[in-house]
């Protein structure tokens, strides 16, 4: 995205920043004083203040003692007339106090010793080389690495894992159909050797730069958002040479114990939501383990007044905050609202229901307050637990709040009807006050603001076609058929939002504004930043009805993205989707391995490959089992229950 930097305009996605990395000196020059003169100074200091302690301190007969060992009690004299404690105190003498004070002279005796072993101590370490006493740094600094990775694997309780169905295969008969799948495998290919070669453990690529890239959403560490991001992709792809690279560096590198503020969204679709599909598809423990640690480190985002989540948190700290630009410190409905279905998972497979109770404390505090309209606004405060702006979109800032209640509902096997209400309640309020017909008859979703409907709608939003297709089933009063319409006419605008640029790719939003009609205005509309949402909707209509339009209209995508968006070194966003001669933006954004490719090829696949009976797809399109009622552990569990 070409937005001003640090403002995420997205609940599904966080805009990108082109900020390289921060250059630091390297040279040992720059080291003024000397290691073993420093260390000089640190024993030095420590010994004075040992001695210091010793001479100085007051008489310990003074103080009141709760020394068991010993034989004299001092209590505090009190002052029977004014209630205040007296200064001075009453010695009650023991037994023997001739042998308290040969156990002080004993202790004063073995301080004088210890003192004495630790300036022979100092000695020896001063008279080593600075290799030696380096040497001997990094021989403690792994031994407490070792420490953490040993605590780190501590197994978690065994759990079974649900009946999967669909993890491979979906080969197509039809041999073209077979040749674009593979060249979407191809391109996925591409995608990852390129991350591979020149951003290893970097959050994401610049594949012009051919370096890493990262954005203010993951902080100011190197925590591999990218291989994460696309594991369960390369799985389904069957690349699984690359998928046990990905696994290596998460076993070795992938550490959450960093001085680093990241945003609780973004970390728990990508990261959680990534390493607990990886974790199914494949079975390896690691994965459970490394999703449960970094859970553990977003929790304390909930200690608010209202428990509604910050949006970012430090992950060593604990600390968090909302982001500055939002309406009056406000906490964003599609961050807050888009963490009940990893979390749920995460009290399933732990047995430790704090994850689900936080959840459903949103949704309970959700239900008890009044909205204008019957719409959710997009700021909650979490201080006041008051809403901030009246601004309401199904696209940034509240899309995938309306996503999880569906899916909470679909994930439940169906059982979760309080979800499945307000999911009803919410798209009633929204097909009535935001879907619109423009005059050329193409049906939209506009914004709303302060009591006014804004007619634009963002690409974003694209993704409620989908959305409305995978809930028609259920729908009240049998509307089914309603919300098949309804998710085929919001495709067929966002396909028009993509066939009308020179490139045949979508812009970030597209007005409808008189003879204007799924066009972008502004400038800082126009660019395509590799995002999912049009080839999801496109895969969803194609799952429940085969209409080959879809495949279609996915292919038409896949080609431009090709021709496009395709440079030596990976693939790129371009600024001006208007222009035939796109300037790129060179990021190869994470999602666009975890969501656009994956759609595109399941697109290309047989219905038999992650069927949307037994699967869920979480708004990073990481495929999360549904949880059937039939599985004895589940039913036994207190914290899903």
């Amino acid at each position: 995205m070409t937005t001003p930097a640090l403002l995420p305009l997205s609940g599904r996605r966080i805009p990108p920043l082109n900020l390289g990395p921060p250059s630091f000196p390297h040279h040992r020059a720059t080291l003024r004083l000397s290691e073993k003169f420093i260390l000089l100074l640190i024993l030095s200091a420590f010994i004075t203040l040992c001695f210091g302690a010793f001479f100085f301190l007051p008489d310990s007969s003074k103080h009141k003692r709760f020394d068991l060992g010993l034989e004299d009690v001092l209590i505090p004299h009190v002052d029977a007339g004014k209630g205040a404690k007296n200064p001075g105190v009453f010695l009650i003498h023991g037994p023997d106090e001739h042998r308290h004070r040969e156990e002080e002279e004993r202790l004063r005796n073995k301080i004088r010793a210890d003192h004495e072993k630790a300036l022979e101590e100092a000695k020896e370490k001063l008279k080593k080389s600075r290799e030696e006493i380096r040497a001997e740094i990094q021989t403690e600094k792994n031994k407490v690495v070792q420490e953490m990775k040993t605590k780190e694997k501590k197994p978690l309780p065994a759990v079974p894992i649900p009946n999967l169905i669909g993890t491979h295969g979906g080969d197509p008969e039809d041999n073209d159909l077979r040749e674009k799948r593979e060249k979407i495998k191809e391109m996925m290919k591409h995608a990852w050797d390129n991350y591979r070669i020149y951003g290893w453990g970097h959050n994401e690529l610049r594949p012009i730069a051919r370096k890493g890239h990262s954005t203010n959403i993951f902080g100011n560490s190197q925590m591999g958002a990218t291989i994460v991001d696309a594991l369960d992709t390369l799985y389904i792809m069957g690349l699984h040479d690359e998928f046990r690279d990905g696994q290596k560096w998460i076993e070795n590198n992938l550490d959450f114990s960093v001085n680093s503020e990241v945003s609780v969204f973004e970390v728990n679709i990508r990261f959680i939501g990534g390493l607990l599909a990886a974790y199914y598809l494949s079975g390896e423990e690691i994965f459970k383990i490394k999703a449960v640690q970094l859970a553990e480190k977003l929790l304390p985002a909930f200690n608010t007044p209202t428990g509604i989540p910050w949006a970012m948190v430090n992950l060593k700290s604990g600390v968090g905050r909302n982001w500055g630009w939002a309406s009056a410190g406000s906490s964003i409905l599609a961050e807050f609202g888009t963490l009940h279905m990893e979390f749920v998972h995460l009290s399933y497979l732990t047995g430790n229901p704090i994850y689900y109770k936080k959840v459903m404390h949103i949704r309970k505090l959700l239900q008890k307050m009044d909205r204008p309209n019957g719409l959710y606004p997009n700021y909650l405060n979490p201080r006041t637990g008051r809403w901030g702006q009246y601004h309401t979109s199904v696209g940034g800032l509240g899309d995938s709040f309306y996503e999880y209640l569906l899916k909470a509902w679909l994930m439940s096997d169906k059982t979760d009807h309080e979800a499945r209400k307000m999911y009803d309640d919410a798209i009633e309020a929204i097909e009535k006050h935001l879907i619109r017909k423009s005059r050329g008859g193409l049906t939209f979703i506009g914004e709303w603001k302060n009591g006014h409907l804004e007619k634009k709608m963002g690409h974003l939003a694209c993704f409620a076609g989908g959305m409305f297709v995978l809930g028609a089933d259920g729908s009240r009063m049998d509307r089914a058929g309603h919300y098949l319409e309804l998710g085929a006419e919001i495709a067929r605008t966002c396909h028009e939002s993509y066939d009308r640029t020179a490139l045949k790719l979508g812009p970030e939003s597209f007005k409808f504004d008189g003879a204007v009609e799924a066009v972008a205005v502004r400038q800082a509309e126009k660019y395509y930043i590799l995002r999912p949402e049009v080839i999801e909707t496109y895969w969803y209509l194609w799952r429940f009805t085969h209409d080959p339009r879809y495949r279609e209209w996915g292919w038409e995508a896949a080609l431009a993205i090709e021709k496009y968006c395709r440079v030596t070194g990976g693939f790129s966003g371009v600024k001006d989707v208007y222009s035939s001669t796109p300037t790129h933006d060179d990021v190869q954004q994470s999602f666009f391995l975890a969501e656009t490719l994956k759609y595109l090829y399941l697109l290309f696949s047989s219905d038999d490959l992650l069927p949307l009976d037994h699967w869920v797809f979480n708004t990073e399109a990481h495929p999360l089992p549904v949880l059937h009622l039939a599985n004895t552990t589940l039913s036994r569990n207190p914290a899903v229950r």
